[in-house]
């Protein structure tokens, strides 16, 4: 058989121009992007609502969870963090805060005794917080205005049953000033962002104040959060969570003492109790003057654990023996409380509480709030708000902070690539 060479030739040389046509097409597109913008790798990750605890890898996409897997290739990613000896966890939720700063008011928690929340929250790994009735309905709409719409952090709210809100005792007395009808109406004009009604301070023997604020909540469909204010043998707090607060309402500064949590033997009161078996939740909320070790203590010996851990931040509270919600966090490491529960009255149960199943999780999908927390251990002073004072064998600190994706705060730069 005769071969036709020059042929041959020709067509080899064809095929050789066509090749490098096509490297030199490829070399001028641009390279795929990566599916992920970051990769949070080998960390610990605990993810309540998703029966997760162990070491994982977190992916995010634009504003999202993408991932979470055992094993999530760095070549998928624009960013890759090393965060191996780290926990992660959904960004933590703070239900008991107040942060309507700005008014310039003295003496008001619709003033000077709050604190802007980008300035604190992001910092202690929370995204988001609910401002505790700082506002009423006659001033909401200037807290929305002045913080809601304008912060970093996530800012939900407690509707204060008080018109004025927390402005001081000559505003939070005035039983007048507590209208049902127009906090319900504010309350369904924001669903989303006003996630319950708040009631507190009040220091008469009256109901008023409780049976306004459900009234409200129910109407709205909302939570009440109740600071059960002064302690009067007219209102017990027996009959406030047995016979007042409904399913799903939420007793805050359960370890107070204020208000008898505790009888006269140093047990728990029996209300408390009751109060949960009739569906009623129980936060933390450690404040300026709202924590004391002997009350949780003798509710830890009664297996009676806060639902969810809160703060109660603003200025005093923040500068006294509460701090930070980290620092909250750690006593309740000396109260017996693991990690995991910790993280999940942090986080999934403080979600569910204000009705907002979309946080407090890192579900693929879900928004990409996420906190990087570090356990150090050693021995550290933890002061309760009466002066005594537990020794602990470690404290939570926060690392990094992603807030809808981006990251917001990184403690020791551990995102930077090296």
């Amino acid at each position: 058989m005769i071969v036709d060479r020059r042929s041959s030739i020709v067509h080899r040389r064809s095929s050789i121009v066509v090749v490098i046509g096509m490297l030199a097409l490829a070399a001028t597109l641009p390279a795929a992007a990566p599916k992920y913008d970051l990769v949070l790798r080998g960390g610990h990750v605990i993810d309540p609502r998703n029966g997760i605890s162990g070491i994982r890898d977190v992916a995010v996409a634009g504003r999202t969870i993408a991932s979470v897997a055992a094993s999530i290739s760095p070549a998928d990613a624009s960013k890759v963090i090393d965060v191996s000896g780290l926990y992660v966890v959904p960004g933590l939720v703070d239900i008991h805060t107040h942060v309507y700063a700005g008014t310039g008011e003295k003496d008001s928690y619709a003033g000077d005794l709050s604190v802007y929340p980008d300035t604190f929250a992001l910092r202690s790994g929370v995204t988001t917080v609910a401002d505790a009735g700082s506002s009423g309905w006659r001033n909401f709409e200037d807290f929305k205005q002045r913080i809601i719409d304008r912060s970093t952090t996530r800012v939900l709210a407690f509707l204060n049953i008080v018109g004025q809100g927390m402005r001081g005792g000559k505003f939070e007395q005035d039983l007048g000033d507590m209208m049902v009808q127009p906090a319900a109406d504010m309350a369904r004009r924001y669903p989303g962002v006003i996630i319950g009604i708040k009631t507190a301070h009040y220091s008469g023997p009256e109901w008023t104040p409780v049976d306004h604020a459900v009234e409200a909540g129910t109407l709205a469909g909302v939570p009440v959060m109740v600071d059960f204010g002064a302690n009067k043998p007219e209102r017990p707090v027996a009959d406030l969570l047995t016979m007042k607060l409904r399913p799903g309402d939420i007793y805050t500064h359960v370890f107070s003492g204020l208000r008898g949590e505790l009888d006269g033997a140093g047990r728990l009161n029996p209300g408390l109790a009751a109060g949960r078996k009739r569906g009623v939740l129980f936060d933390l909320g450690h404040g300026a003057r709202s924590f004391r070790w002997d009350v949780a203590q003798a509710a830890m010996k009664e297996q009676f654990l806060p639902d969810t851990i809160s703060t109660d931040l603003h200025l005093e509270s923040m500068n006294g023996a509460m701090k930070d919600v980290l620092n909250v966090m750690s006593k309740c490491l000396v109260l017996g409380l693991t990690v995991d529960q910790i993280v999940q009255r942090a986080t999934w149960n403080a979600a569910r509480a204000i009705k907002q199943d979309g946080l407090g999780h890192l579900s693929p999908g879900a928004g990409a709030d996420i906190a990087v927390l570090r356990l150090e251990r050693g021995s550290v002073g933890l002061p309760d708000a009466y002066g005594s004072r537990l020794e602990g064998a470690g404290r939570f600190l926060n690392e990094l902070t992603v807030r809808d994706g981006k990251i917001v705060y990184d403690l020791n730069g551990i995102a930077i690539r090296r």
